[in-house]
């Protein structure tokens, strides 16, 4: 069973690569190659259409890394409070970025979590998330107002 120094590393290594905004392919990598792999966002599919679904086998995590990729862009992320249980294997870590819808140029600032599953070679075998699938909803529909605009004086 690989330390918990291992699991973080391995961990951060991937998230650094996706706040790098590095290629797919290179996302592709840091999952196993010998164990069924998944990815899953939390949240209902008619709110978006890379939620609620999961997305199976390394053609479906690419599938679901370029449907991400053709909607939303983001700045910004970093993440932070990693949480290693080497006993199963998982990571949760809380990470923050400022997420833009592409096709309405609406953007949000968003914390959002993930919990990585690891196999005993350190390689990602689910790969899960929870975000605000309201904001992605809404700025998906043009419909996310400024939070200036939420706060009203009376």
């Amino acid at each position: 069973m690989p330390s918990r120094d291992k699991l973080l590393r391995s961990a951060q290594t991937f998230c650094d690569a996706f706040s790098e905004k590095q290629d797919v392919q290179t996302l592709l990598s840091y999952f196993s190659a010998t164990h069924e792999v998944s990815a899953i966002e939390y949240g209902l599919p008619v709110l978006a259409a890379f939620l609620g679904k999961p997305f199976k086998g390394k053609s479906g995590i690419r599938q679901y890394f370029e449907l991400i990729g053709s909607l939303l862009s983001y700045n910004n992320m970093s993440f932070s409070e990693y949480l290693v249980d080497s006993e199963t294997m998982k990571v949760s870590v809380k990470g923050a970025a400022t997420f833009t819808w592409l096709s309405t140029g609406q953007s949000w600032d968003e914390i959002f979590t993930y919990t990585l599953d690891f196999d005993d070679e350190l390689k990602l075998v689910r790969y899960q998330v929870w975000a605000d699938s309201g904001a992605a909803f809404l700025a998906g529909h043009g419909k996310l107002r400024p939070e200036s605009e939420l706060h009203t004086t009376t």
